[in-house]
């Protein structure tokens, strides 16, 4: 019977100290700003393949989540928090080790016993099998598991770290690549523009040697040349920088059978995304859902340093067999046992407990409030993405039209310079303002995409895996 109640109380689950939590509430509007009062649900459930509809892109996606070393040592944490509750729940179960040993032995005859021979002493061999129960802590306060509970909620967090790290790689994927595009787009709108100004300044020259324009049409047209010169070996450099992060993050050299590119003005990403309601995001954001876990972790370790103001009570056991040969070591007469029970209930600690208390109380409330911060900065992305959704579309359709004016400009002032209507500056101004206008074209285009990547980050896209 004695047995059997020692048996339950070791098995009697722990009370809690762990102080009632309650998530404060988001601390944001309930909808937000430019969002339509009938919202669709929210696009974080569009698997990113459907959003990232470039093959390219799509394949260089894969490799950067199959390779990536930042996402390799966010999966790494996992595991290392997954050990981690795993020591913390052992320390809730008891620990038995069982030895065997053997001891050989020569007692002095200075030291033998009475009746044992005094002919120089005499050898013995002892054998002993045991099994220990070492130094078990009955949680009653609950401190062990209030300490494994939040080792697992930190295990969790890990978690959801992990997948927010994967959702922001595919994003930083987009933006790269996205990057690469406009570097490479830009680049060849710069090498074609430098080889009609070349030719024009043959053309001038040629001009200048019969007699028809004078040297400064010649040097107005040697300084265009050279600044589309230097036009093109900057975005030479930048295309390089460009290639060169985008094969950071895929984390392995890019392949050689990729997928033809597709232009930025027919990237097939969707631009115009649902955005549902602010607490869908508490729901699809891992980052928040990782705010949350460290939230409730800290409350746990709260509840553990309460406990350890509390009794603890632990328990040292042993059962074994001793005899002094072999054969006979398992008989009931060289069975030995001992039982070792123990109570410490703190008294002086200088303030140590309480500072531990103190701490924890403290790391709870940065806890709030860094899942309050996780929430608002959500919140504010989801916003400017909404921005960008509302506004791309038509100052794109604008810069397309100053585009196409800037064209015809100077298809007019081509003709006026040929008939000497104008002089050669009012056609080098038209051409200028023609090449800027077609940079910056792309360029929005590029920001347009790269805004619904970000919305769709923002939401919590690419969570599926």
């Amino acid at each position: 019977m004695r047995k059997f109640a020692l048996a339950a109380l070791l098995l009697t689950s722990a009370c809690s100290l762990n102080p009632r939590l309650e998530t404060p509430p988001a601390p944001v509007a309930p909808a937000y700003p430019l969002a339509a009062t009938d919202e669709a649900a929210s696009a974080a459930a569009l698997d990113w393949r459907e959003m990232f509809g470039d093959p390219r892109l799509q394949r260089l996606i894969d490799l950067a989540l199959e390779n990536n070393r930042d996402l390799r040592i966010s999966t790494l944490n996992v595991e290392a928090a997954r050990a981690q509750f795993r020591v913390a729940r052992g320390a809730q179960l008891p620990s038995v080790d069982a030895s065997a040993g053997f001891t050989r032995q020569r007692v002095s005859a200075a030291t033998a016993q009475p009746g044992a021979p005094q002919t120089g002493g005499y050898e013995f061999s002892q054998f002993s099998a045991t099994a220990a129960l070492t130094s078990f802590e009955i949680d009653l306060f609950g401190r062990l598991r209030s300490q494994s509970e939040a080792a697992f909620e930190r295990y969790l967090a890990t978690d959801e770290g992990r997948r927010a790290a994967r959702i922001a790689l595919i994003g930083s994927i987009v933006d790269a690549y996205l990057a690469e595009r406009l570097a490479e787009e830009q680049l060849a709108l710069t090498e074609q523009t430098l080889a009609d100004w070349q030719a024009s300044l043959t053309i001038t020259r040629q001009l200048q040697q019969a007699r028809q324009v004078s040297g400064l049409d010649v040097a107005q047209a040697e300084g265009q040349v050279s600044q589309a010169e230097a036009d093109q070996a900057m975005r030479t450099r930048m295309l390089a920088e460009a290639r060169n992060a985008l094969t950071l993050l895929v984390g392995a050299p890019l392949p050689a059978d990729l997928p033809a590119p597709i232009a930025l003005m027919d990237q097939p990403i969707r631009t115009q995304l649902p955005v549902g309601l602010p607490s869908d995001l508490l729901v699809n954001r891992p980052d928040i859902r990782q705010a949350e876990r460290e939230l409730v972790a800290a409350n746990a370790d709260v509840g553990a340093a309460r406990a350890a103001f509390f009794p603890r009570i632990s328990l040292t056991g042993l059962f074994g067999f001793t005899s002094l040969a072999l054969d006979n070591l398992f008989e009931s007469a060289n069975r030995t046992w001992s039982f070792s029970p123990q109570i410490t209930q703190p008294i002086f600690n200088g303030g140590s407990l309480q500072g531990q208390l103190d701490l924890a109380q403290v790391r709870k409330s940065i806890a709030v409030a860094s899942y309050e911060r996780a929430i608002q900065a959500a919140f504010r992305e989801v916003a400017d993405g909404l921005a960008g959704r509302e506004t791309f579309t038509r100052q794109i359709e604008a810069q397309r039209g100053v585009a196409e004016t800037a064209a015809r400009r100077t298809e007019l002032s081509r003709l006026r310079y040929e008939a000497g209507v104008d002089g050669r500056l009012e056609l080098l101004d038209a051409q200028r303002s023609d090449y800027a206008a077609r940079l910056n074209l792309l360029e929005l285009r590029r920001q347009e995409l790269s805004s619904a990547a970000g919305l769709y980050r923002a939401l919590g896209g690419g969570d599926e895996e």
